[in-house]
């Protein structure tokens, strides 16, 4: 008979892990605590109307190894791509100014997808599995792991008023946590496994926004015509301290986010007439996209909710738990990894599970185990798999939860400064014109690559190293002092090179 796993939380990432058990001959059951999101009257996450994610390589690879030659096609054809951000600013006359900064080098896009629309996609693929059931309105409310049992909460709308939930009891041979950062397979996991853990509450809030496709009285032809502004970038208006996006939408839309101090945010809330003043002030342009009453509606009606960042490890319990995305290392969302890396670890656990199954393999055809001999090398196996998984993965999900908080940094202030620019042009030179080296930029190889997390950092900080050199160098050399001089006396010569040198540290055309 086949092992049966259990699987808690059904969004992209707990939906992608039930297809990869199933595709391995798995019974597999999902339950969900909130209502099927396919449904018009379920309320979405967070209690917002739509959340866009980026999806990059390691969440396209996750779905290229499902095993369903539909999936990715399924989900893809609704993705938007982004080339790079599109940077929001006044220039020195006063006039809005737009700078693109591309991703990479070689034209490489990550692309925006709505999360209801996503998880829909996945859903509607394990409805059609019949190794797959689906349970919505289920609430885990207890796990013992050395009995491998569970008690669920069944919430339907047959039950009755403020009547008490009927409560099911469950077995599983693996139960797999995927139900987010308040996991509730954590918290009980914790109850049999020495895990450490550490959660952070950044001191920022988040508030989403809407930017309306142009009306169709106001379109001209083109693909491009129901976007106000260019649908393929990621919009950033940067505040040195806080920030506002614009990620696109298919419908032609911009799915929006306020990230605020919640200092500021309190001051806001108790004069909200201030909103846009403090928009016209230090998001230039956003209340031409967005009217002032708009603003003041979705500050007023959307929840400011908080940022977290979670580490935790182990993340198992011998054979019969396990927590994957963001039960495990949820991050704040400024490098776009958190659904990457979720279903990425999903692709890294199964294939662990493969190794360990092959390597514990019997060699002898002839071979017959008892059920309960089976059981056991069955559970040996598993449990080898779930260490190696957590002592892997466990050092790249906390080298991407700090690279996260790293990059709002990066995102707010650092994309207007000049040693920014510089390194990243350099960094995308070197890529280009000597590709041997195997040169990249620290973004390119997070969101165009499945390398290690943890070995991005360093082969990163290795080329910074190498680049701090050899400026440092060149600049000592006297040799370069004479050519800085010849360039200086017949400058009218060089005008092109010097004009490219410029942009690449300034931003700016002469």
């Amino acid at each position: 008979m086949a092992e049966k796993i259990v699987i808690i939380g059904a969004g992209p990432v707990g939906s992608l892990a039930a297809l990869y058990a199933s595709q391995r001959g798995y019974l597999v059951e999902v339950y969900e605590l909130r209502p099927d999101l396919r449904d018009p009257g379920t309320v979405p996450l967070n209690f917002t109307k739509s959340i866009n994610l980026a999806l990059s390589e390691r969440g396209i690879n996750a779905m290229r190894y499902a095993g369903n030659e539909e999936l990715l096609d399924h989900v893809m054809a609704s993705t938007i791509p982004m080339r790079g951000r599109m940077i929001h600013s006044v220039g020195p006359d006063g006039k809005l100014t737009q700078q693109s900064q591309d991703y990479d080098a070689q034209g490489r896009a990550i692309f925006a997808i709505d999360r209801a629309g996503l998880n829909s996609r996945l859903l509607d693929i394990l409805d059609r599995d019949p190794n797959v059931k689906l349970f919505f309105n289920h609430k885990l409310t207890g796990a013992d792991f050395h009995a491998r049992k569970a008690w669920i909460e069944v919430r339907d709308k047959t039950s009755p008023p403020n009547s008490r939930p009927k409560e099911i009891e469950i077995s599983f041979d693996l139960m797999i946590g995927a139900d987010g950062a308040h996991s509730a397979v954590r918290y009980h996991l914790m109850k049999f496994a020495r895990v450490n853990y550490a959660q952070e509450y950044v001191d920022t809030l988040w508030c989403e926004f809407r930017i309306e496709p142009r009306p169709r009285s106001e379109r001209s032809l083109g693909p491009s015509a129901k976007f106000r502004i260019s649908p393929n970038h990621l919009h950033i208006w940067p505040g040195k301290d806080f920030m506002f996006i614009a990620i696109p939408s298919d419908d032609g839309s911009f799915t929006c986010t306020l990230f605020l101090p919640s200092q500021q945010v309190a001051e806001l809330e108790k004069n909200p007439e201030q909103l846009p003043a403090f928009f016209d002030q230090h998001f230039p342009g956003v209340t031409q996209l967005i009217p002032a009453k708009e603003l003041l509606a979705s500050f007023k009606s959307n929840p400011h909710l908080p940022l977290i960042s979670l580490k935790c490890s182990p993340y198992h319990y011998e054979s019969s738990g396990v927590i994957i995305g963001d039960a495990a290392h949820a991050m704040v969302p400024f490098y776009g990894q958190g659904m990457n890396a979720g279903m990425e670890d999903v692709r890294i656990l199964f294939s662990i599970l493969d190794k360990h199954s092959q390597m514990n393999e019997s060699n002898d055809p002839t071979a017959e185990l008892s059920v309960a001999k089976d059981a056991a090398a069955l559970s040996m196996q598993r449990a080898q798999a779930l260490a190696e998984y957590s002592a892997v993965r466990s050092i790249d999900a906390h080298t991407i939860n700090e690279l996260a908080l790293q990059n709002y940094v990066e995102m707010r202030s650092s994309v207007l400064s000049k040693r920014y620019r510089l390194r990243k042009f350099l960094e995308e030179f070197m890529s280009v014109n000597f590709p041997g080296l195997g040169w990249q930029t620290k973004y390119a190889r997070i969101s165009f690559s499945n390398e290690a997390y943890s070995e991005v950092v360093r082969k990163s900080e290795h080329q910074g190293k190498v680049l701090l050199r050899t400026f440092s160098t060149l600049v000592a050399s006297p040799f370069v002092a004479a050519a800085a001089f010849f360039c200086y006396r017949y400058r009218s010569n060089f005008s092109n090179a010097w004009s490219l040198l410029k942009f690449a540290i300034t931003g700016q055309l002469p």
